[in-house]
């Protein structure tokens, strides 16, 4: 993806250069640092990266170029906006200490908005989907031996664990050594679990999680709690997550391709912290509607 602007400025501390560069060498954008010898700030973008340690001489600047008409928000915010994405190599503790920006948080209203939605859409989902679930679940016990339904214990909400319900897509020994990441071409996914994965049709009995408070309809991808612990390690503020409920469909899941490694963890780790900063109703909607995309034309990630 590239930055639509071709030029912008970013006032820093000498300490996080390296971290910015790395971060945006991918997006064909020239970046100036420090310059304090801007006469004229028509069309040119002023970002700013842990302000508290930028010299007092590059803070003055700043606010004198704000007094005189310069466009100046913080780096991070600037890419949230540009990318769709939060770039999170570049977060600190006071992003998300500003919790009135984050309305789903910190907003009663949001929240029972949300819940009054995930009640409403789940109790016709259920209904309009309740002959494919009876078809789904013939298909499984003729094909292959053992239950219907699966269920595992995931983190949700506040890091507390819960037991999710799906439809049974792999073998009954699929972790006969252990935990591990389900993959793309997974060998232990049986005949009929390749199509409900790729059709989404497994994750519909999530929808009784939702009724009973545990999940969203739109929000995070819930994670077993042995993942999370591997993944906290190399993902900054990765259990931040938590703080919402986890979701059968996300921006994440209709927004980044499938994947099981370190890499795609992060990238999905952008799209939820993104997720969670700018959470609208209309955002929830626009996702449901691209998960019924994928389910219809059996587009799944």
């Amino acid at each position: 993806m590239k930055i639509k602007q071709k030029k912008i400025y970013i006032y820093c501390s000498e300490s996080s250069l390296e971290k910015i560069r790395q971060t945006l060498q991918p997006y064909d954008v020239e970046v100036i640092f420090n310059e304090h010898n801007l006469t004229s700030f028509k069309g040119k973008i002023l970002l700013h990266h842990e302000l508290s340690l930028v010299s007092k001489e590059e803070r003055n600047f700043l606010v004198n170029a704000t007094e005189r008409g310069a466009w100046v928000e913080p780096l991070v915010s600037f890419l949230d906006r540009v990318l769709g994405y939060t770039e999170v190599e570049l977060l600190q503790s006071s992003y998300f200490l500003h919790t009135k920006a984050f309305t789903i948080l910190s907003t009663k209203r949001t929240q029972v908005v949300k819940r009054i939605l995930d009640l409403f859409f789940s109790m016709i989902l259920l209904l309009l989907t309740l002959p494919i679930m009876i078809a789904t679940a013939i298909a499984i016990k003729i094909s292959s031996e053992g239950p219907i339904f699966y269920s595992q214990k995931r983190v949700g909400l506040f890091n507390k664990e819960f037991k999710v319900l799906k439809f049974r897509s792999m073998r009954t020994d699929a972790e006969s050594s252990g935990a591990q990441w389900a993959q793309k071409n997974d060998d232990r996914v049986t005949q009929v679990g390749h199509f409900i994965r790729k059709t989404r049709i497994d994750e519909l009995p999530q929808l009784v999680n939702v009724i009973l408070g545990e999940m969203s309809l739109v929000g995070p991808r819930p994670e077993r709690e042995v993942f999370v612990k591997d993944l906290e390690k190399d993902i900054s503020y990765y259990r931040f997550r938590h703080s919402v409920k986890p979701g059968v469909t996300g921006l994440a899941q209709v927004s980044y391709p499938y994947g099981a490694s370190l890499e795609d963890a992060i990238w999905k780790h952008k799209y939820d912290i993104y997720y969670i900063k700018h959470h609208r109703t209309l955002f929830d909607l626009y996702i449901i509607l691209k998960t019924v995309k994928v389910v219809l034309f059996g587009m799944g990630r």
